[in-house]
């Protein structure tokens, strides 16, 4: 099974998402970024690793929001999502095609990836 980790990145009390990039697996579905954990990384170095990659910003990760297990035609994965707060820089896209900020209210309107849904409804329950 494969680990991933997903960030909750909120700035302004708007909630960061991501278009899944052309050539990228569910293409066009939208997700909160994040990526594969190497070997030897935590789960936090892969998260800043991986935002400053994806997006080209800096963020703090904060506290732990929950896990999804989802089984895809090309495996298992465990996706690990911890909230995370913008600290600097201006987004550049590299492997999405487009990234929205939404309030909690609107964020179940967006068709989510799979293994993301379960964390969109535990989200949407930290805010009632």
């Amino acid at each position: 099974m494969k680990e991933v980790t997903a960030a909750i990145i909120v700035k302004d009390n708007l909630i960061l998402i991501a278009q899944r990039g052309k050539d990228e697996k569910e293409e066009g579905m939208w997700e909160f970024p994040g990526g594969k954990i190497e070997i030897g990384e935590t789960e936090e170095q892969c998260l800043k690793r991986e935002i400053k990659e994806e997006l080209d910003i800096e963020i703090e990760v904060g506290d732990f929001l929950g896990e999804s297990i989802y089984d895809y035609s090309h495996g298992q994965i465990k996706l690990l999502a911890y909230f995370a707060q913008f600290i600097s820089g201006e987004i550049k896209l590299s492997v999405h095609s487009l990234i929205k900020w939404v309030t909690i209210q609107e964020i179940d309107k967006f068709n989510f990836a799979p293994a993301d849904i379960p964390l969109v409804k535990k989200l949407k329950s930290c805010y009632k």
